[in-house]
């Protein structure tokens, strides 16, 4: 078991440091757009939330990729690893681009209908043109996450993380404030800075692509339409779910923007908040994953269930000791974002229940990840959805609109949707059905 444990550790740490340097550039981003005002931290916010909505499909290629690149690992056909790799960049800048060219003339168009203050809008709609900028940038660095975790190498996708990360503090610092001789760009400038860190990025990515994973046939030759068809299987689902996720994490903006502006700053606040305290999950989800794949990979589905187990366990652990702190002294995290009092005293409850949560999510995260990386995509993409679009929206809308109540109730009923599709998948993975999927 101590094997087993030390195996899964080793794993996901590289990967969690690595996504906690991805998410720490949007925390830093709020950190320091949030000293330009509630209005600039409201129109980040939902700026956000739609360009994460713009690359939600293309989301899908890192566990496809991983599911393919970790079977083929566990096979021990190394050299055919990185071939799904070349599909998923290959499918990146096809859609990527004309997707950015088009999003960026019609973002003028749309925005202004997500919100009803007019300096939210104008904000918010220059900082959006500029992040759709990089789609292309997003999706590439993502087929390389799910490469190199499915080849048990996550310490190279790390270390393009921190470069972006480092990057983007340094962009933000001169741009946002126009410090050293710098034009002053506000919230424009911090757009500007995540967008150039994530090119710079995804060339690292290529760098290491091509010094450590030519044998495996990296840019070796053009992907064949079988290769691409495949990868299009196994990411279109997961994709699908990462849309629909995102779609409905943008109308709980917009229904909590009715509220008004300040509710919609917190809610910025404490969802970007709860992302970062939910990366060791993802974290172990990716290991997890990774490990799932390779041992179907080897005909081995009772050694892949047990680590799904175990990985959930290690996950509960962590994030029980993660989320004691955001339980206590909820005031210390939230001062670092939201500088009135008022808004203090709004997230603070809120907070501390989603922080009682994460232990129960981190069963859900792992598990469902663990599914992916057994190409139980389809399985996913349905029970998420359901439980989002069918349950926790309507139910958020009954709640504000019909009775009234506010930033807390939709909390709960965030809090309750996120246990329930937690269950769900600890009954699918016990079921053990996912075991017979084949690639």
């Amino acid at each position: 078991m101590l094997d087993r444990v030390k195996t899964i550790v080793c794993f996901a740490i590289p990967i969690i440091a690595g996504m906690v340097s991805q998410n720490v550039m949007v925390v830093i981003d709020m950190a320091m757009v949030g000293t330009l005002g509630t209005d600039a931290l409201a129109a980040v916010g939902i700026a956000s939330q739609v360009n994460f909505v713009s690359f939600a499909l293309l989301i899908g290629l890192t566990s496809g990729v991983l599911t393919i690149s970790s079977r083929l690992h566990g096979k021990g056909n190394d050299s055919e690893t990185a071939i799904p790799l070349n599909s998923a960049l290959l499918i990146s800048g096809v859609i990527g681009i004309p997707l950015s060219i088009a999003l960026y003339n019609t973002v003028p168009l749309f925005f202004p209908l997500l919100h009803d203050d007019p300096n939210v809008i104008l904000l918010g709609n220059d900082y959006l043109q500029v992040r759709v900028l990089a789609i292309t940038a997003v999706a590439m660095t993502l087929s390389f996450r799910g490469y190199w975790s499915g080849i048990k190498r996550p310490k190279l996708f790390m270390n393009s993380l921190f470069l972006m990360l480092v990057c983007n503090v340094v962009l933000n610092y001169l741009l946002i404030f126009g410090n050293l001789g710098f034009p002053k760009m506000g919230v424009t400038g911090a757009g500007v800075a995540t967008s150039l860190s994530l090119l710079i990025g995804t060339i690292y990515c290529f760098y290491l692509g091509f010094k450590h994973s030519k044998p495996a046939g990296f840019f070796q030759q053009l992907p064949t339409k079988t290769q691409l068809q495949q990868i299009i299987n196994f990411s279109l689902p997961q994709g699908l779910q990462q849309l629909f996720r995102a779609i409905g994490l943008t109308v709980m903006f917009i229904i909590i923007g009715t509220l008004g502006t300040d509710e919609l700053a917190v809610a910025n606040v404490l969802v970007n908040v709860t992302l970062v305290m939910i990366i060791p999950c993802i974290g172990f989800g990716i290991a997890a994953a990774s490990l799932v794949g390779q041992a179907l990979g080897q005909d081995a589905p009772e050694k892949a269930k047990r680590w799904g187990w175990d990985t959930a366990m290690i996950g509960v652990l962590f994030m029980c000791s993660m989320s004691l702190p955001m339980v206590l002294f909820p005031d210390l995290v939230l001062s670092a974002f939201v500088h009135e009092q008022h808004l203090v005293d709004m997230a603070r409850l809120p907070l501390q229940l989603i922080s009682l949560l994460l232990a129960v999510d981190a069963v859900g995260v792992i598990l469902l990840n663990s599914l992916l990386g057994a190409g139980a995509s389809k399985q996913v993409l349905k029970i998420s959805f359901s439980i989002q679009w069918l349950v926790f929206l309507p139910a958020a809308w009954i709640a504000s609109h019909h009775f009234g109540m506010g930033l807390l109730a939709i909390w709960c009923l965030n809090i309750a949707y996120r246990a329930i599709q937690a269950g769900i998948f600890v009954k699918i993975w016990h079921q053990g059905r996912w075991s017979t999927i084949q690639i």
